[in-house]
């Protein structure tokens, strides 16, 4: 066995999670103060310098807050569905690269974990499975709010998968691989996201549904379910639901910046092994400030629309950004696929404009 090997993976895999923790920790900070300029309040000043140690007090808290288990619930399922939320949001990370390499003790250090040639493949397989545990979640509570929220969330992730699925095919066909080092490397002339913006628009939107962010959060409709599928959850199990939450936003952000942004790449990237973290971290910053923006300003779907938006405008848009992204390599031409692309968005966006007002009209 190579223990340099082992001893490399094991630190590797140790970074990366706790990355991962600490990022979870300080994306709810970042979360709650940038709600709060939006919104021209204050938000989180009083734990800390600045409330850097908000994050840090909430932790406290839910560690020391009283559990409590319904007794009608399922019990082994009740105790497992928060985990099986959870634990998808950490290896899901494993094949996303984080920089070049680099050399110490005569080993050439690579920045990733994994490196398959299947690595997109992977991330569909393991982000299909956090569906499970909000589902069990919300049917071994027991409780008609919960249920409800477990399936939503099952009717919304299966159908913005599918779409997700579709945006994935399109990058495999602009890098010609499936290995998400390849991909990455694939953009060092021109981001993906140049080539293919409907791409990137498509699978943005597609994950905000996948991660129950707004305006797509039906599982939790506090106003409607009374929090959803975690009603019956307190303490620490909650704590699981509301971590993997947010590091599935870290993990979906650097998945994106992965496949359309050009991930860690930049100017100097090759020269300074360092700075590809460093322009990874600051791609995965804006994406997050997005997401928390769309929260703060966008009012959440009406569910019917949610499903026939996903049904009716998502699934036929991707099924079309794929033909044409295979009908411009095909020609080799990617003028073709961007301006193409962005007139079939543009018969989208019309189809959708109709058919609202048309809705209108039927209520008026």
């Amino acid at each position: 066995m190579d223990w340099a090997l082992f001893w490399e993976w094991l630190i590797k895999s140790l970074i990366l999670i706790f990355t991962l923790l600490g990022g979870f920790a300080y994306t709810t900070y970042y979360e709650r103060r940038w709600i709060a300029r939006i919104q021209v309040r204050v938000g989180p000043n009083r734990a800390g310098p600045a409330g850097l140690l908000q994050p840090i007090a909430d932790a406290v808290k839910l560690i020391f807050k009283e559990e409590l288990t319904p007794g009608k619930v399922y019990k082994v399922v009740f105790f497992l569905a928060p985990l099986l939320t959870m634990v998808p949001s950490l290896v899901i990370a494993a094949v996303i690269p984080w920089g070049t390499s680099f050399q110490l003790g005569g080993r050439t250090i690579y920045m990733h974990l994994a490196n398959l040639n299947v690595g997109t493949l992977y991330l569909m397989s393991v982000a299909s499975i956090a569906v499970y545990g909000i589902v069990l979640a919300g049917w071994s509570s027991n409780n008609k709010y919960a249920m409800m929220g477990g399936l939503r969330s099952s009717a919304q992730m299966i159908s913005y998968e599918l779409t997700l699925g579709m945006a994935f095919v399109t990058v495999i066909l602009l890098a010609n691989s499936m290995s998400m080092v390849d991909i990455v490397n694939g953009q060092r002339d021109l981001p993906f996201v140049f080539i293919q913006p409907v791409g990137f628009l498509l699978f943005f939107i597609a994950v905000l549904a996948e991660i129950n962010r707004a305006p797509f959060d039906m599982p939790e409709a506090e106003q409607e379910l009374t929090a959803g599928y975690h009603t019956e959850y307190s303490g620490m199990k909650f704590a699981l639901f509301f971590m993997a939450e947010y590091q599935k936003m870290i993990v979906v952000s650097m998945i994106a910046v992965s496949l359309f942004l050009g991930g860690f790449l930049g100017p100097g990237v090759d020269k300074f092994w360092f700075l590809g973290p460093l322009y990874l971290f600051g791609k995965v910053f804006i994406m997050l400030g997005v997401m928390i923006w769309i929260r703060a300003a966008w009012p959440r779907i009406r569910y019917d629309r949610l499903m026939a938006f996903g049904w009716k405008v998502m699934l036929p848009l991707s099924l079309a950004i794929v033909f044409i992204t295979a009908t411009g390599i095909l020609i080799g031409s990617s003028w073709f696929i961007m301006v193409t692309s962005l007139l079939a968005a543009a018969i989208a966006v019309a189809f959708v404009y109709r058919a609202l007002r048309r809705k209108a009209y039927e209520f008026a």
